[in-house]
């Protein structure tokens, strides 16, 4: 008789609006949702992108938080977990084929060295890519090898080449291991004995940080579970109107948000068996380099899960109170987590949108490759919202509610996993 009473208890205060342990304790306070979110998409912060200071700024600022909750540093005394990229840019190119100089757009080269200039007697190879060819296919190929090569490509391809000059023509930031061979591609039928292929990069080294901290675990200190965000966004970018910062409220200081209330809960219920760790993600939107980093730099063996938490400022497709896991059916944690909020309204749900390959697309992605039951946990309408990647994406857009039901649901999801009841199945590795 006793535990049913305690179940039916368990049911009534799951099944009332916010998911908190009772009215008296919450999980997470709205007004506390409100100041990490607002700080974070304020324009003061200019849209947090990962090259420049401005990111530092949200990252000062998430150390911070971190210290301030009594979360130990990730590594050692620093809650910063540093790197250092390559920043590229284009300085100048040119080509001279069969003696004469082409124009731009009948040329196409790419590398991440700092100079080359390529004459017959360099013994560069050629290739070519002709007529009847698939140039996309046969594109890809080429920028695949691992030689320096020079690419011939047929007149019927130009408009690719000036295409492509126009997506390259910007700044790339590589891994200082990131040896990538040069690729030059020239618009021409015919071979020559007398060339010259020069282009200049500037080649910058820039430091990074995704900012870390864990709580050590008890029983199972040596098994951890990670909690994610990324703190960076877009920046500056095109004026609409008079507004040309993109905030990125939902994407992700959403997200970063729940991050921080959950490290927080957590704390204060020092009831984790497992190790957790808690990890605020850079450079997401230049290229996940962030989480390539951590991921890399751990091992993932010893990852029983990730929850990496993204734009979850409006609720999903199924309505309020639901949220949906990227590669849901590749491992069986979304269940899990389901069986621990049983009687409330919540549901997590499979991604509804496999078609835009989102298990991969986040900074879940290396982790699951490597085996980790690692998924990405969001409610945004991914094929709808109009405010994505807009400097409209701002917190009077957003539904405070919505954050915090995602955020209770989470807490309690996870409940076994902190405590090691539960072990979710290992996703299929893609890679060694």
């Amino acid at each position: 008789m006793k535990n049913i009473f305690f179940t039916f208890l368990f049911s009534i205060l799951l099944s009332s609006t916010s998911l908190g342990q009772s009215s008296s304790s919450p999980i997470v306070e709205k007004t506390y949702i409100e100041r990490i979110l607002t700080t974070l998409a304020s324009d003061e912060m200019r849209g947090r992108h990962a090259l420049t200071e401005d990111a530092e700024r949200a990252a000062t600022f998430i150390e911070k938080e971190f210290e301030a909750i009594g979360l130990a540093p990730y590594i050692g005394n620093d809650y910063r977990q540093r790197f250092e990229m390559l920043q590229i840019s284009k300085k100048n190119s040119t080509v001279t084929w069969n003696g004469q100089s082409l124009d731009p757009n009948q040329f196409l080269i790419l590398g991440h060295v700092k100079k080359i200039n390529w004459t017959p007697s360099s013994n560069i190879p050629v290739y070519s890519i002709k007529k009847t060819d698939d140039f996309a296919q046969s594109f890809r190929s080429y920028m695949q090898s691992d030689e320096n090569a020079i690419i011939l490509v047929d007149p019927k391809f130009s408009a690719f080449i000036a295409r492509y000059n126009k997506i390259y023509d910007r700044e790339d930031v590589v891994s200082k291991t990131n040896h990538t061979p040069t690729k030059a591609f020239i618009i021409s039928e015919k071979s020559s004995n007398d060339y010259q292929i020069v282009s200049e990069n500037n080649v910058k080294s820039i430091s990074m940080s995704n900012v870390a901290a864990i709580i050590p675990g008890k029983s199972k200190a040596n098994e951890y579970v990670v909690f994610s965000s990324h703190y960076d966004h877009l920046g500056i970018i095109k004026a609409e109107g008079q507004d040309s910062i993109a905030n990125g409220a939902d994407d992700d200081a959403s997200g970063t948000t729940a991050l921080i209330s959950l490290a927080k809960y957590y704390k204060k219920q020092d009831n984790n068996e497992r190790t957790l760790i808690f990890v605020a993600f850079t450079a997401e939107e230049i290229g996940m380099f962030g989480s390539k980093y951590f991921s890399n730099n751990i091992n993932a063996d010893s990852v029983i899960a990730m929850i990496n938490i993204e734009m979850i400022g409006k609720d999903a497709k199924f309505g309020p109170n639901s949220m949906y896991i990227t590669g849901y059916d590749r491992s069986n944690l979304g269940e899990l987590m389901q069986q621990n909020i049983k009687g409330s309204p919540f549901r997590f749900y499979p991604d509804p949108y496999p078609q835009q390959n989102l298990f991969y697309r986040s900074d879940n992605a290396v982790l699951a490759a490597l085996g980790v039951p690692a998924h990405t946990f969001s409610t945004s309408q991914i094929d709808k919202d109009e405010y994505y990647h807009t400097v409209k994406d701002e917190v009077s857009t957003l539904n405070i509610n919505n954050i915090k039901s995602s955020i209770e649901a989470i807490a309690i999801g996870a409940s076994g996993i902190i405590n090691g009841s539960q072990t979710p199945q290992r996703v299929e590795k893609l890679k060694d």
